[in-house]
């Protein structure tokens, strides 16, 4: 097992559920959605569910800051997933709404393990 590794898994699975939740907030505030509790579980449970089975299918536990497979696995079962799961809801799905999705989702889930990558490099003894 690779030192840190125990640590990074719940720190990677905070990181990503904290990227589905903060592009839920961001949408409902600008949709005058409201912000409460319930109205927020109702719009993030499809996007988390997705990112679990992302989780699950790249097999995140083994890797968790790994941007390939696991960010990618984690970014597009989220993205996919959580739209298949809002039609399924009876939520919308709008054109413009998946390609922010995939934007917002992506550049937050890849982006934070890139942050990662590059902090872990930097410390490392030349």
């Amino acid at each position: 097992m690779q030192p840190g590794l125990t640590s990074a898994r719940p720190i990677s699975l905070g990181l990503d559920v904290l990227s589905v939740l903060v592009f839920v907030v961001i949408g409902r505030a600008t949709h005058t959605k409201g912000d409460t509790v319930a109205g927020i579980a109702s719009t993030a449970w499809p996007f988390l569910a997705g990112m679990v089975a992302g989780w699950l299918a790249g097999r995140a536990w083994k890797r968790p800051t790994a941007i390939v497979p696991t960010g990618v696995a984690a970014w597009l079962g989220c993205a996919a997933l959580g739209m298949t799961f809002r039609v399924i809801a009876g939520q919308g799905t709008a054109f413009a709404f998946i390609l922010v999705a995939l934007a917002f989702l992506g550049a937050t889930m890849l982006g934070w393990r890139l942050a990662w990558r590059l902090l872990a490099s930097a410390r490392r003894p030349a």
